[in-house]
């Protein structure tokens, strides 16, 4: 990718979650002390089973199902249903999502990244997650300065990939959708995301994922210090 040309955009939007926060290791942490506190066994099958349950579920969220709300009850009563336990599931939910906003874990790299572009571009955070999670860890990380917006789906009821989420936060920077970049993992609610508002986008593809979605990003790179090369 060196010498690649891109043009000047005004402002730059990130996704939190697996773009800059490393929210495997935050749920994993959450999700082990969740389960010691209701004397369950967090093996792996059992780790694997919720994060296809999960999974599944927000994409439903992404395509407009299902609500929050009902989402990080509905995951734990499946997950319990098929263990075959009885668990109040919105008593862990709470517990769960308490434990997982102290989980301000960064990828390596985030950090300087952050520092390089907030020095010439103003940036705005764009996420998903539930505001309970998302705004504790990112009011305790060492990013949190480099940001001159949190745009979270919850708080303003909108959620990624709708255009409207993208232009509260280019509004908040003020910038138009048409100037700023997108920076995010997932293809189908960053990058279409971005896409649907005329915005260019970056595809963080830490895990080198084959793309055969149809969604195509502007750029693609395979760590986070390449984006210093667009940007």
């Amino acid at each position: 990718m060196p010498g690649i040309m891109t043009k000047r955009y005004s402002a730059v939007l990130m996704d939190a979650d697996e773009t800059l926060f490393d929210f495997t290791r935050a749920e994993f942490f959450a999700l082990e002390a969740s389960f010691r506190a209701y004397s369950l066994d967090p093996s792996p099958a059992t780790i694997a089973l919720y994060d296809e349950i999960n999974r599944a579920l927000w994409r439903k969220f992404e395509r407009g199902e299902i609500a929050q709300e009902v989402l990080k009850v509905q995951r734990f009563e499946r997950l319990f249903t098929e263990l075959g336990v009885s668990v109040p599931a919105a008593a862990f939910s709470e517990a769960y999502i308490e434990t997982l906003g102290r989980g301000a874990f960064l990828i390596p790299g985030a950090e300087e990244l952050c520092a390089y572009l907030a020095a010439k571009y103003p940036l705005a955070l764009v996420t998903n997650g539930l505001a309970k999670v998302q705004r504790p860890r990112f009011e305790a990380s060492s990013i949190r300065r480099h940001f001159r917006a949190l745009v979270i789906s919850e708080e303003v009821g909108i959620a990624k990939p709708a255009p409207e989420i993208f232009w509260r936060a280019c509004e908040a920077l003020g910038s138009d959708a048409k100037d700023c970049i997108m920076i995010g993992d997932s293809l189908a609610s960053d990058i279409a995301g971005a896409a649907g508002c005329d915005m260019d986008s970056c595809w963080v593809n830490l895990r080198g994922a084959v793309n055969d979605t149809g969604i195509e990003p502007t750029f693609e790179v395979r760590s986070l210090a390449e984006i210093r090369e667009i940007l």
